[in-house]
């Protein structure tokens, strides 16, 4: 169905716009019996996103992050997340900002990357996707120490991890964040399937 036919808005009211928008929709939604149903639900608005895996075919390591999270500190108490580098669009090209993410983040300047695929993290709540993307590095692409934007708050440590033992990682619980997860056991499958890794 097109979706002024199953959902039918009602209001809007925007509770906090800060960093993000948070807004309370309250809205008439057709369930497949054809019944209309009054919902409300909130939703947090932050922009669309854009996450990479870098992988050095002949070290077989990958390129990962680390950096302290608040609000993975606040539910659960680590004192820092380890991820693929990433960041919000801002309007730019999902590949372009990819780009832009991976020099401040990690020094590394790498022109060819591989879309993958695009990914609704939280789809309940936040509105924000993430286009995926991997590619390859090597020593030579780095340009600069990286770790991120002082005036931003980022404090970004910078780790060169065998591909094997960043999968051990997740099983140990010391790889706990999802976009990670998903671009390590993507590049895994490829490896299993003798897939070369485009770029």
């Amino acid at each position: 169905m097109a979706n002024e036919q199953i959902y039918r808005q009602i209001s809007a009211q925007v509770l906090a716009d800060d960093w993000g928008t948070l807004t309370r929709f309250t809205y008439r939604l057709r369930r497949r019996s054809g019944e209309w149903q009054k919902q409300t639900r909130e939703t947090y608005d932050r922009g669309n996103g854009a996450t990479c895996l870098l992988y050095d075919a002949k070290a077989d390591c990958v390129l990962l992050t680390r950096q302290f999270r608040l609000p993975v500190f606040l539910n659960g108490g680590r004192s820092s997340l380890i991820e693929t580098p990433a960041g919000l669009l801002d309007g730019a090209g999902a590949a372009e900002r990819m780009r832009a993410e991976l020099m401040e983040e990690t020094g590394f300047r790498i022109d060819n990357l591989t879309h993958l695929f695009d990914v609704y993290m939280s789809p309940g709540s936040v509105t924000e996707y993430l286009a995926f993307f991997q590619g390859l590095y090597s020593s030579e692409d780095q340009v600069s120490e990286g770790g991120g934007d002082f005036d931003e708050g980022e404090d970004i440590e910078v780790m060169h991890v065998p591909l094997t033992e960043a999968m051990l990682m997740i099983g140990r619980g010391e790889i706990c964040d999802a976009k990670t997860i998903i671009l390590l056991q993507h590049l895994t499958i490829e490896r299993l399937q003798g897939v070369s890794t485009p770029c």
